[in-house]
């Protein structure tokens, strides 16, 4: 037994003291949780530890392994592609020609070029296992990384504990979810969605009021002038759907009602070199603010690079419209994702919230090695790269490895339930937690047997 006294000692059934504990060793070797450990970092028992955030760059098309981080120099030309390796800052590691910023901090990131799936290969089942852990079936949707992490940890402060930006993912053609949403952890738990382009020169903090059919009556009724309402809204007041829109609206109102957490989104603030840095575009700026939101207390930022895969130049390179050209990646699309993804890793590195924060950067699967007679690739589930840096990640690493042409992993396969226990280990959070799952029976969070990538640890 652990007793905390009035005075903050703290001293246990044994006689040890605070210090003699703290010498002792592991908080999980006495059998205590999360719940105890906050109440001992509350009475001063214990140093409070410092929670790790994650930033998720959702490469929404899913990116060519063969083009990107996996290349294949002397594959037959139908296979290798238009592009060429380069060196990066790590002997013997090489990516892409259209990543040369990326290439030059290599040493911060890790690959892992054998991850796969057999499930179907569209875009929606490779949204969900990529952000779950697990595939929509029997009507169960289950929770994204960042609501599990909202219904363990809840809000730092008046931020949300999960944002997504800019947009929720549109239709890719499977007209299933996503893997966004916490499924069945319920509404509250949901992230807050910016819906707007924080690269549009209109774009403002006052875009993310609530929407206008939440009136001023509404807002007034929620909070102190409920008296007012009329007969048939207090009958409504009484049902689960108010209760969660109460839920919701509160949320909602606390954020915009909060100037600490308002100035979250105000991106006029940043210098203009650093914007440029970043780059002027909907996924840069994105990428900025998602830095600009865990700074401010924001647990978990998902970014959509796009919003859908048809009539958008996008990763989705079948080669013809409404799709697009593997010529894009050199164009358009890597640098995009270059200029983005290397601006945050430096901004954060310079910032010292590195060493606290997860950066993930993966997509719903790869691309067949053969290009197609459209000049492109094709989807394909069987073997993909993913990438990792910062947080408890050793970077400088290729994880797994394919075979001669990228199309299975030719060593150390890894699934997306393991790429969640991954997630789930480097946030912190025990393996064995449950949730509430369907009909609230307990769920863990990934399922037994299920270990997280040791090779990045």
């Amino acid at each position: 037994m652990i007793r905390v006294d009035a005075d903050k000692s703290v001293r246990f059934c044994d006689g040890l003291s605070r210090r003699d504990f703290l010498h002792a060793g592991s908080l999980a070797c006495l059998g205590l949780g999360l719940p105890g450990l906050q109440a001992l970092e509350a009475r001063g028992a214990v140093a409070k530890q410092r929670d790790m955030n994650c930033i998720l760059l959702f490469l929404v098309g899913g990116p060519s392994q063969l083009d990107t981080w996996d290349m294949k120099p002397d594959a037959p030309e139908e296979i290798r592609g238009p592009f060429r390796p380069i060196e990066t800052n790590v002997p013997g590691l090489w990516v892409s020609e259209i990543f040369p910023r990326m290439a030059r901090m290599m040493d911060k990131v890790a690959l892992v070029r054998s991850v796969n799936h057999t499930a179907a290969a569209v875009h929606d089942t490779g949204h969900q296992m990529m952000q779950t852990g697990r595939l929509f079936t029997g009507g169960i949707e289950h929770p994204h990384y960042g609501s599990a992490l909202a219904k363990l940890k809840g809000p730092n402060g008046d931020t949300p504990a999960h944002v997504l930006l800019p947009r929720p993912i549109g239709p890719t053609g499977g007209n299933m979810p996503h893997g966004q949403s916490a499924g069945y952890l319920g509404k509250t738990f949901d992230p807050f969605v910016l819906n707007a382009d924080p690269n549009d020169k209109a774009f403002k903090v006052p875009d993310l009021l609530p929407p206008d059919y939440v009136t001023a009556v509404r807002e007034a009724r929620r909070r102190s002038l409920r008296s007012a309402i009329d007969g048939a809204v207090g009958s409504f007041e009484a049902s689960a759907d108010a209760r969660l829109l109460d839920a919701n609206f509160e949320g909602a109102f606390k954020l915009m009602s909060s100037p600490a957490a308002r100035e979250a989104f105000d991106l006029k603030s940043e210098p203009e070199e650093l914007r440029d840095r970043y780059g002027r575009t909907r996924f840069g700026q994105s990428c900025l603010l998602a830095r600009r939101l865990v700074e401010r207390g924001v647990r978990f930022v998902t970014v959509n690079m796009f919003e859908t895969v048809f009539n958008e130049i996008t990763w989705d390179i079948h080669g013809s419209a409404p799709f697009s050209p593997i010529e894009c990646y050199k164009n358009e699309v890597g640098p995009n994702f270059d200029n983005a993804f290397t601006a945050l890793l430096g901004d954060l590195s310079k910032r010292g919230m590195l060493d606290n924060t997860m950066i993930l950067a993966f997509g719903e699967f790869g691309r067949t090695p053969k290009v197609n007679p459209a000049g492109g690739r094709d989807h394909h589930p069987a073997c993909w790269t993913s990438v990792f840096a910062g947080g408890p990640f050793k970077g400088g690493q290729a994880i797994g490895a394919s075979d001669e042409i990228g199309y299975a992993p030719k060593d150390r396969p890894v699934t997306p339930a393991e790429i969640a226990a991954t997630v789930y280990q480097g946030l912190g959070i025990s393996l064995d937690t449950e949730l509430p799952g369907p009909q609230s029976r307990p769920l863990r969070i990934v399922d037994h047997g299920v270990e997280p990538i040791s090779e990045l640890f």
